[in-house]
């Protein structure tokens, strides 16, 4: 997604050098509609320049600070001596995660998306969460719930969601499930403690998961887990659950799984 309007003085921008003058370099912004700006000789490097493209070539990408901004005179002022190291790497960072977060969009609403539908869609991600990049990873991390206080319907929660989690890469992710366990026989409470063994693996869950079992009030407790993917967490999760039904119901007892609390107070 390419912003209509201007930057704003102080603003950190991605552009690509496309003219070299022993003046100063012009650079087409990256990340804005038809908006090319100029970094004078003297903002290309710090101390004295001999040759302008001893710094720069052109086609480079480049992080610049806006200096100023002229509408009038349709001018904007850059610098690339004012930017380090460290602002440079996260503003690409933050612009390449712009670019995925563009192209998840048209996943998620199709090839003929209308202007209208990304713009809306767009701003309110961007009013929540900042960016539409982070929109994305809140999705993909807490599903639904992420996006409860945006404007969007059922339908486009529904396939940003799904969109999220079938792309965007998370450091981890935790998903909580409950199950419910019940047994009348004479030692049920030996067969709810199996059950609850089963639910924990027996050891055998993978090294890069973290699965943990919580008494929360009869008959229900919590599984928790986390998960380097969402993928990885939801099928744990499922397993976890289908584990303590298993060995509920060979004890003659019942499991019953579910998403939400059933009781009133964790």
């Amino acid at each position: 997604m390419k912003y209509s309007g201007w930057p704003d003085t102080g603003e950190l921008v991605v552009g690509k050098i496309d003219e070299i003058e022993d003046f100063g370099v012009f650079v087409d912004l990256e990340e804005y509609e038809d908006k090319r700006g100029l970094v004078h000789v003297s903002e290309v490097a710090s101390g004295w320049i001999k040759n302008v493209r001893d710094h720069v070539s052109e086609g480079q990408t480049v992080v610049c600070k806006v200096l100023d901004v002229d509408t009038s005179s349709q001018q904007i002022d850059l610098s690339l001596k004012d930017v380090n190291e460290h602002q440079r790497s996260d503003k690409i960072q933050d612009w390449k995660n712009e670019q995925k977060a563009d192209k998840w969009m048209t996943l998620a609403f199709g090839e003929d998306m209308s202007d209208d539908l990304y713009g809306r869609v767009a701003n309110e991600l961007l009013s929540e969460f900042g960016s539409i990049y982070d929109g994305f990873e809140q999705a993909a991390i807490h599903g639904p719930e992420a996006l409860t206080a945006t404007d969007l319907d059922d339908e486009e929660v529904e396939s940003l969601v799904a969109t999220a989690r079938e792309n965007v890469s998370v450091p981890y992710v935790t998903v909580t499930g409950y199950v419910d366990l019940q047994s009348s026989a004479s030692d049920g409470v030996d067969a709810i403690k199996e059950a609850l063994q089963a639910a924990e693996g027996n050891g055998e869950i993978p090294d890069e998961v973290e699965l943990d079992v919580t008494y929360v009030g009869a008959p229900e407790y919590r599984i928790r887990v986390k998960a380097p993917n969402y993928k990885t967490a939801e099928a744990q999760l499922e397993e976890s659950a289908a584990r303590a039904e298993s060995a509920i119901s060979e004890a003659g007892g019942t499991a019953d799984f579910h998403r939400g609390r059933r009781t009133d107070e964790e």
